[in-house]
């Protein structure tokens, strides 16, 4: 089963970075491809495309890209997420980036702001007419387009269909209302009180990433029009306690049951859970665990909705050193990795949703009915990031969470505190 990857090592990443823009090594960025021979060789960093298989996938596509730039090497390295900032920020500091790197959402404006990355020759009006504008929107700094997407994956509500007819639910729920509700309802607990099925998991996914779809579903934001944190706003407290209201409340869901490691297979597969916020890619590792459950039409999708729909858009753009030494053909592979071509491949191989709207139609999205959900609600998809201290930031929303959710403090003193946090470290730009 593929497990959603976290973009880890944020301490150490976010040391490097001050290191790196205090020293004021980004520098103007190349335009064009001015003084680019097209020869040489293009260093690439990604975390996707992993693995043997994916590193095959990913030389089968690089193959039609030298076939147009015949004198060209692409030398990849290949990484994790959980490795990817420490070795982008490692690269530049050294005074030798990579020429080509694939970086996730939210990463854009940390790296832009300080000249670490080229503007790309696109405008975003152009974009829109290849991507759903929401899918534009996370490479975007200042105006400027720095990055294009590749890959996306979301988090949205999924659910057992069998299981939700058991209790004579008909429909999947459509307010914060009805989702306590449904949860309570098709919880089961033995005799003891030892939980057997979770009614509503919303521990098995990366705890960040399932308040946040619930905060925009409530009508809050990250962040302010003008930079200030906005995630302890009422909307977004009113998310967090209904987290804390799902799990020491209503008891649909125990500390340890679903989370990754406590059996194998999605708990959504095993019936250890009627419904879940998850990831995309819970489709095929249900493709992987229990083929059935799919054949016999018993998975389900919905929005999370309360004051508007929303779902958590994820992702990996493909960007420019601002220190390329080859700028022009560097733009090109970024050009051509967001293209049909290894765009399908590198979703096909991850379970993920492509960013390009002439895909929707491929044979792999219209076999799959999580990526077609996605790609068909992408306009109430909304991203994190927005300013340039979010990595620094991101890494403290688990804790903050986690200690509502275990009745520590309460919603509104755990997100004062990390909005206060967060404050901190905007403010040290």
């Amino acid at each position: 089963m593929r497990k959603t990857r976290t973009m880890g090592r944020l301490s150490l990443a976010a040391g490097l970075v001050v290191a790196l823009f205090a020293s004021g090594c980004g520098g103007p960025a190349p335009s064009g491809s001015d003084g680019d021979s097209d020869s040489g060789a293009i260093r690439m960093l990604t975390p996707i495309f992993e693995g043997a298989d994916g590193k095959q996938v990913l030389e089968e596509q690089l193959k039609t890209f030298k076939s147009s730039h015949p004198k060209v090497t692409v030398e990849v390295d290949y990484t994790s997420y959980g490795k990817l900032n420490e070795k982008l920020t490692t690269s530049i500091a050294s005074g030798r980036p990579y020429d080509v790197m694939l970086m996730g959402i939210g990463w854009i404006p940390p790296f832009a702001a300080k000249g670490a990355l080229a503007p790309l020759d696109v405008r975003r009006d152009e974009l829109s007419q290849r991507f759903n504008e929401r899918v534009v929107d996370p490479g975007i700094y200042d105006g400027k387009v720095y990055g294009l997407p590749i890959m996306l994956d979301t988090r949205f509500g999924i659910y057992r269909k069998d299981l939700l007819a058991e209790a004579n639910l008909t429909a999947p729920p459509r307010n914060f209302a009805e989702l306590r509700e449904y949860g309570r309802k098709l919880t089961r607990r033995d005799a003891s009180g030892k939980l057997t099925r979770a009614g509503l998991d919303i521990l098995s996914n990366d705890l960040r990433q399932t308040f946040l779809p619930l905060m925009w579903a409530n009508g809050g934001d990250l962040f302010t029009a003008d930079g200030k944190p906005a995630f302890d706003s009422p909307a977004a407290v009113g998310a967090l306690q209904f987290m804390t209201d799902v799990v020491r409340t209503d008891r649909s869901e125990d500390f340890g049951f679903t989370q990754p490691g406590a059996a194998s297979g999605p708990p959504l597969a095993q019936g250890r859970a009627a419904m879940m916020i998850g990831h995309n890619n819970v489709w095929q590792s249900i493709q992987e665990s229990a083929p059935d459950l799919i054949k016999q039409d018993k998975i389900g999708f919905f929005m999370i909705n309360n004051e508007r729909p929303a779902i958590f858009q994820g992702g990996t753009l493909a960007t420019v050193s601002a220190k390329s030494s080859h700028p022009g053909t560097a733009k090109a592979l970024v050009d051509f990795l967001a293209g049909p071509g290894p765009s399908l491949a590198a979703n096909q191989q991850r379970g993920n949703v492509p960013a390009l709207k002439e895909l929707a139609s491929s044979e792999y999205v219209t076999g799959n009915k999580s990526v077609q959900f996605a790609m068909q609600n992408l306009d109430a998809a909304y991203s994190e990031g927005g300013v340039p201290a979010w990595l620094e930031i991101r890494g403290d929303f688990k804790a903050a969470i986690e200690s509502a959710l275990l009745g520590k403090k309460t919603p509104q003193q755990a997100l004062a505190e990390l909005a206060a946090k967060a404050q901190v470290a905007i403010d040290k730009g």
